[in-house]
């Protein structure tokens, strides 16, 4: 057993202020620490109110606290939920942490308290709440900038990609026809960098949320197959897409997006055979594969294909045929999803990727194609078009494209001069607006105003740069296409085409 002399070294050793009150709140023993905490010497403090030691405000309501504490004496932290604050002998006040150990003595009740100087952490926690707001101001910022750059830096690329679709139609000189083709192709190049750099910022700064649900992945395939058959047909390479596959759970937006990436680069680097998105049941829910027989992956390679503007066997000052950004995307997209995501890879005989989701909670009538993926109409006869857009140059070239085509084309800058044209009492037989207008406006809002004049069933086509969750959580539409900017001309014709030939047989005249 130890000695009181002992004990008393103890408590004088220890790192932190100790004190030994008894149940009415006087001090017993102060150890020479309180002296480095307070000021006080041990003797200034010892057969002193403990209230001493506190700021006046404080004083009247403590004895309270304390009479609480000694009916059911135990050892805690003192006032969990509270700012604790010593009184220092200059009359400063200093941030405390204090725990209280009741010490039993036959009938006598006795409190040990240790208190210890808070002021560095307070001092720190402060530091990292300002240094939280300011990354959250600066995380603010950078999503309100990658907001507006979606849309202003797709505007130019829109109007330039239309005006060459509108040049393909219409330039007939060999040499001009020519030049118009190469324009466009730089067009494509410059749309799919921007789209890039723009998606690798969003998902740096946190812009993109995933919205998980039950899809169909049969949909998905179908969505690549209109996409990426022509692209492969023209490498002359074989695309092979199963046509049934289980359904998952994920974000499908952004697992679509995963998978063109990853069939765009295997087409990319694929030069003759095949390339194959394929889907099957696994341990861990569904497991997607696109595989290659293309260039394959040198193994000493495989850890850095992730890296932004890394391609397999391009050196840094070469001519590329991509930017290297495609796997970059991918691999954050896979981090956002909480996906695992594999690669094999042989040189020579063609690389890949495993991409392991969820599978869905409930299979039945989700793995159903939808009617909007299947072949591209033939463009229906003349009919009238209502096109708004703040933008006086997307606008035009818009209109421009949509005239050569034969259709009829009413132009609109805001919501207002939308329900003026559909109030004409000339048939409108599909709108396409764009998402941000002026004054708050969206095209939202101008295809539910004209519908209420022109029709419930009328058609929209919906175009935006904005790639957050407010386009992708919006209500089912069978009669409504959302198409991202910037859209080329042949996709646009596309849906116009799908809408206007799918128009019902409601009896009101959908063609001029």
């Amino acid at each position: 057993m130890l000695s009181p002399e002992l004990l008393g070294k103890v408590l004088e050793s220890a790192p932190d202020a100790v004190v030994i009150v008894d149940a009415g709140g006087v001090v017993l023993f102060a150890n020479r620490q309180i002296t480095t905490l307070t000021g006080y010497l041990p003797e200034e403090v010892v057969g002193q109110p403990m209230e001493r030691l506190m700021p006046e405000r404080f004083r009247k309501g403590h004895p309270a606290h304390r009479s609480d504490y000694n009916r059911n004496a135990h050892t805690r932290p003192m006032g969990l939920d509270l700012e604790l604050l010593a009184l220092h002998k200059d009359g400063r006040e200093l941030p405390v942490e204090i725990s209280l150990s009741p010490i039993r003595e036959g009938a006598r009740l006795l409190i040990a308290a240790s208190i210890r100087d808070a002021t560095e952490r307070k001092r720190i926690q402060t530091e990292l709440r300002h240094a939280r707001e300011a990354a959250d101001r600066a995380n603010l910022a950078k999503s309100r900038f990658l907001a507006t750059a979606s849309h202003d830096l797709r505007q130019p690329l829109q109007t330039l990609s239309l005006l060459n679709g509108t040049m393909r139609r219409t330039v007939r000189n060999p040499i001009a026809a020519e030049a118009v083709l190469q324009q466009g192709q730089a067009i494509e190049a410059m749309s799919r960098l921007t789209n890039a750099l723009l998606d690798i910022s969003k998902l740096e700064s946190g812009a993109i949320r995933p919205d998980p649900a039950d899809f169909a992945v049969a949909a998905l395939f179908e969505e690549m197959r209109n996409e990426f058959t022509s692209l492969a047909a023209s490498k002359g390479l074989e695309l092979r897409i199963e046509a049934a596959a289980p359904s998952a759970h994920s974000d499908a937006s952004l697992v679509g997006q995963i998978l063109r990436n990853l069939v765009s680069n295997a087409i990319k680097y694929t030069s003759r055979g095949r390339v194959e998105l394929r889907a099957a049941r696994a341990a861990a829910g569904i497991r997607l594969e696109v595989a290659d027989t293309g260039v394959g992956i040198p193994a000493d390679q495989l850890p850095y294909i992730y890296d932004e503007f890394f391609q397999v066997g391009v050196a840094s000052n070469t001519t590329r045929e991509g930017y290297g950004l495609g796997l970059a995307i991918v691999q954050r997209l896979v981090k956002l999803l909480g996906l695992k995501l594999e690669v094999r890879s042989e040189v020579g005989a063609g690389s890949t990727f495993s991409l392991e989701l969820p599978a869905a909670a409930r299979s039945d009538d989700i793995g159903r194609v939808a009617d909007s993926v299947s072949r591209p109409p033939a463009m229906p006869a003349t009919a009238r078009i209502l096109l708004v857009d703040d933008d006086a140059g997307v606008r035009n070239a818009t209109a421009m494209l949509l005239e050569v085509e034969g259709f009829e084309v009413a132009r609109a800058a805001s919501l207002a001069e939308a329900i003026h044209e559909a109030r004409r009492g000339i048939n409108i037989d599909l709108v396409i607006a764009d998402y941000h207008l002026q004054k708050g406006e969206t095209g939202i809002d101008v295809i539910a105003a004209v519908r209420k004049l022109a029709g419930e069933s009328l058609g929209a086509v919906l175009v935006s740069g904005d790639t957050s969750s407010t386009l992708r959580n919006l209500e089912p539409d069978e009669r409504l296409r959302v198409a991202s900017k910037p859209i080329r001309a042949d996709e646009l014709l596309r849906l116009i085409g799908a809408l206007i030939e799918r128009s019902p047989g409601s009896g009101q005249r959908r063609y001029r």
